[in-house]
C-alpha cells in the first residue's frame, strides 16, 4: 500500500510504502471491541462503595420480641430492609481490570490501523515539528490539511514546540509512538502518523 507523505504546509514530500501485514488487513470489529473493553476496564477507578450491615453504626439488639406481636420476625435494625440499614450486595472497592493476551492486543492494534487506512482517514506526515510554539499557526496548518479531529502519532520523542502548540487545539491529540492505542485511534476521525512513527510500528511488529 502506497501513500503520499505530506508536510505541515500541505505540500508533498514523496511517498511511502506501508506494510500490508499492518495496514492492509480486513478489519475485525470483534478484536477491536475486545481491546477497547480491556482498555476502558483498566481505566475504571473502582472506588464505588456502599455500607454493608456489618459497617452500620446502629444497635444489633433485637427490635422487638419474636412472638406475640402479630408482626414479622425481625432481628437487628442494621438489616437491609430497614431505613438506614446496610445495603445488601452493594458495590465494593475493586479493580475492573481483566487480562487480554498480548497477541490479541497486537492484532487489534493492526486491525485499528488497517481500518483507518481502508477508510482513507490515514495521513502520513514528513515530520511533526514547528519553529515556534504558536497554536494559531499550527491550527492554520491543520486547516490546510483538513485536520479538525485528529490523533497525531509522532516518534519516540515529541517535538516540544509542536506539543505546546497542539495542546490547546480542541479535538486534536498528540502521542509518542509508544503510547499508540486502539481507543484513541477510534475516537478521532483522522489518524496522522509521522514517518518516524511508521518506521517504529513496522519495526515493532516484525
Amino acid at each position: 500500500m502506497k501513500l503520499d507523505v505530506t508536510t505541515l504546509d500541505g505540500g508533498i514530500a514523496g511517498a511511502i510504502e506501508l506494510d500490508e501485514a499492518i495496514f492492509g488487513l480486513e478489519p475485525r470489529a470483534d478484536l477491536i471491541q475486545r481491546y477497547v473493553r480491556w482498555q476502558l476496564a483498566a481505566r475504571q477507578a473502582g472506588t464505588h462503595k456502599s455500607l454493608g450491615r456489618s459497617e452500620i453504626a446502629r444497635t444489633g439488639k433485637k427490635v422487638y420480641r419474636q412472638k406475640g406481636t402479630g408482626g414479622a420476625r425481625h432481628g437487628s435494625a442494621r438489616a437491609p430492609q430497614y431505613r438506614g440499614g446496610g445495603k445488601a450486595f452493594g458495590p465494593v472497592v475493586r479493580s475492573h481490570a481483566h487480562d487480554l493476551p498480548k497477541k490479541v492486543r497486537q492484532l487489534a492494534l493492526k486491525h485499528a490501523l488497517s481500518a483507518k487506512a481502508r477508510a482513507q482517514t490515514l495521513v502520513v506526515l514528513d515530520d511533526a515539528r514547528t519553529a515556534d510554539p504558536k497554536t494559531k499557526a499550527l491550527k492554520e496548518q491543520f486547516g490546510k490539511l483538513g485536520l479538525s479531529n485528529a490523533l497525531v502519532i509522532g516518534g519516540t520523542e515529541i517535538d516540544t514546540n509542536f506539543r505546546l502548540a497542539a495542546r490547546n487545539i480542541p479535538n486534536v491529540d498528540v502521542l509518542p509512538v509508544q503510547g499508540i492505542n486502539v481507543y484513541d485511534i477510534l475516537r478521532r476521525d483522522t489518524l496522522v502518523l509521522t514517518k518516524a512513527a511508521v518506521d517504529a510500528l513496522e519495526a515493532r511488529f516484525k
